[in-house]
Formats: C-alpha cells, sequence, structure tokens
C-alpha cells in the first residue's frame, strides 16, 4: 500500500465526524483484540467521551481526513486514572479505519496530537498495547514510548486470554528516528 501522508488532513474532530470515529472503532471492537471492548458501540454511547476530548485541555480527539474517502482515523489524549494525582498522565491511542494501516496516518495523527498538547501541564504519556500488535508497538517506539511491564492474560476476548504491554514516554520526548531497538525486540518475542 502506497503511503498517503502527503495528502492527509489532521483536524480537531468535529461533532460530524462522530458516526465516522464510531465505525473505525467498531471495527476494532468486532474483529480485533486492540480494544477491549466486546460489543459495538453507539454514537449516543459516547456523546458525554465526545464532549469530554471537545475541548482545549488535556483530552483531545483529532482525525485524519482524506479528500476522497473522508475520515480513515483518529488519535485521542484521555484521563488515565480518576484521581487528580493523576492529571498529569495522559493516555493516548490511535485507531485507522480498516484498509488504510500502514500509510502513515498513525504518525501524521501522533505528530499533531503531541505537539497540541506540547504546552500543557503534562508529565507523562502512556500507551497499553494488547499484544500482539508490531504495528502499534513499533508507531509507539517511534514516539519515544518505552516498555515499563506487561500484564498477562488481564483480557478475555474471542475465547481467548490476551497481554497488554504498557508503554510510557516524558511529554516533552522528541520523535525517535530510525529503527528501534525496541520494537525490535518486541517484535522478535511476538514471532517466538
Amino acid at each position: 500500500m502506497p503511503r498517503i501522508e502527503p495528502f492527509l488532513s489532521v483536524r480537531r474532530a468535529r461533532t460530524t465526524d462522530r458516526a465516522a470515529v464510531i465505525d473505525i472503532y467498531n471495527h476494532y471492537v468486532r474483529a480485533s483484540p486492540a480494544t477491549f471492548e466486546v460489543e459495538p458501540v453507539r454514537v449516543e454511547d459516547r456523546a458525554m467521551w465526545f464532549d469530554e476530548h471537545a475541548g482545549e485541555g488535556r483530552y483531545r480527539l483529532l482525525v485524519v481526513e482524506l479528500p476522497d474517502a473522508g475520515v480513515v482515523g483518529w488519535a485521542t489524549s484521555s484521563q488515565f486514572r480518576p484521581r487528580a494525582a493523576y492529571d498529569t498522565t495522559v493516555e493516548t491511542s490511535v485507531y485507522c479505519r480498516h484498509g488504510f494501516e500502514g500509510r502513515g496516518l498513525g504518525p501524521a495523527l501522533y505528530s499533531e496530537l503531541f505537539r497540541a498538547l506540547e504546552s500543557l501541564d503534562i508529565e507523562r504519556f502512556v500507551a497499553g498495547i494488547t499484544l500482539p500488535n508490531i504495528a502499534s508497538v513499533r508507531l509507539h517506539a517511534r514516539f519515544g514510548f518505552q516498555p515499563v511491564g506487561t500484564f498477562h492474560r488481564v483480557g478475555r476476548k474471542f475465547g481467548q486470554y490476551w497481554d497488554v504491554e504498557w508503554f510510557e514516554r516524558p511529554a516533552h520526548a522528541a520523535p525517535v528516528s530510525g529503527p528501534s531497538a525496541t520494537a525490535d525486540r518486541i517484535s522478535n518475542e511476538q514471532r517466538a
């Protein structure tokens, strides 16, 4: 698949993007352990979530749009835990429309997301990745995330248990270019 990065537009999500965001997410609900939701969600079920990500604060929702395809991916920064002491830690995630993976959407979304958040009072970004997911591990390593631990067999979906590896990076870390030793190590472990 050719990369499409030069032709895309990354922007804040609008109310009119809600159905596309949910449609992209529901593919992963139905077909992947990337999310531990087991039932597809409806736009109206996520109204509060959209509202929480609509402001100028720590919690954002960005979309990537292509001229002929509409919204084909999204990224969020969300609350990590509800207690006040965790406020400066933010969880991030990226989802791309099925069939548009590997075309540069994830890096474009994360670049804009981290740029949008760089002036805010955030100390740490975290991400949980259901294993195996080599593409997500590589994306996060590219943006300076390091593995900090694995929760084994913490989610059951599709009749099996899944491990989740947690990653973190300082809020003001620069993206890492080139191959990542972390991504290569985890990729090799996932293949074994």
